[in-house]
């Protein structure tokens, strides 16, 4: 188990360091193409690396289905709305708003499937709904309206959080590792097409000739979205959403970090604040502080 929360410690980093890699590259190229070729490269790792695991093979008829349904909203919608937001508005704002994500996901699970709701959810519901009024309004220092980039990031969480209610209907014989390259190369397609359909050019890929912006994209590509997409989904497999909802903090404070070092953000009171509300929302509206107890009482009672 140490093995998986190690890896997830990575992958968070990663993850974190992403927000400042796609605020850079969607800067010089435009946010829905490079979204398309960023998440086509992640696929074709992830496809690769399952034929050397040994655990690739072509889905079944219905598995086809609940994949495709799943790749628009975790990878089609998701990855455009965060591309498209982060190039309206601020690193630490994104990164901030991204770090509503199991909390979101949380309450549409209570929504959706039914699952059990207390006072302590609702109250870190709450708090997180707080902590991003504040970093969105206040986050300069000054009380001003919710910008669309900031709108756009947070559309982006909330059809993430439905597709990760999605993924749980996944037929368990399909390994979460392999289904995510087949959803990453599905949701590309659709994105490359509808980039072009909007007249991007292609010609402006040769950006990436620059090695700084290529280096970004190839981390933001192999490393944070196909290696980082593989191992979460699989730790969800082994550890569950509680445990993992925990490791999701780091990466909005690995984000947080990454957006002042490498993009020269300035982070203000009001973003801590927001950082510390969003933090314990996501703690308590997680059901990851009940986890937690539940599990300190049964080892405290053998």
């Amino acid at each position: 188990m140490a093995r998986i929360y190690t890896l997830l410690l990575l992958v968070m980093l990663m993850w974190g360091l992403n927000v400042s890699a796609i605020k850079v590259l969607v800067d010089a190229i435009d946010p829905l193409l490079l979204t398309g070729f960023r998440v086509m490269t992640a696929g074709v790792a992830v496809l690769v690396i399952a034929s050397f695991m040994g655990i690739f093979r072509l889905p079944r008829k219905q598995e086809w289905l609940i994949i495709s349904y799943i790749a628009i909203f975790n990878v089609m919608l998701h990855h455009s709305f965060v591309a498209i937001g982060l190039d309206l508005t601020s690193g630490i704002n994104g990164s901030l708003i991204l770090g509503m994500n199991p909390l979101i996901t949380a309450m549409l699970a209570f929504l959706i499937l039914g699952q059990r709701m207390t006072w302590l959810r609702v109250f870190g519901f709450v708090l997180g709904f707080i902590g991003v009024v504040i970093t969105t309004m206040m986050g300069t220092g000054e009380l001003s309206g919710i910008s669309l980039g900031d709108f756009i990031v947070f559309l982006g969480v909330v059809v993430q959080g439905f597709s990760f209610v999605l993924i749980s209907k996944l037929n368990p014989s399909l390994d979460p590792r392999l289904a995510t390259g087949y959803m990453l190369v599905i949701g590309a397609t659709v994105i490359l097409l509808t980039s072009q359909v909007l007249g991007a050019s292609v010609q402006e890929m040769t950006n990436l000739i620059d090695w700084q912006l290529g280096l970004a994209f190839l981390f933001s590509a192999i490393m944070a979205t196909a290696f980082g997409h593989m191992t979460y989904n699989y730790a969800i497999k082994k550890t569950g959403p509680a445990e993992t909802a925990i490791f999701l903090n780091m990466n909005t404070l690995f984000a947080v970090i990454g957006s002042s070092i490498f993009l020269n953000e300035t982070i203000t009171l009001n973003h801590v604040a927001g950082f510390l509300l969003i933090l314990c929302g996501v703690f308590l509206g997680t059901g990851a502080l009940e986890y937690l107890l539940l599990k300190r009482r049964k080892k405290t009672r053998f």
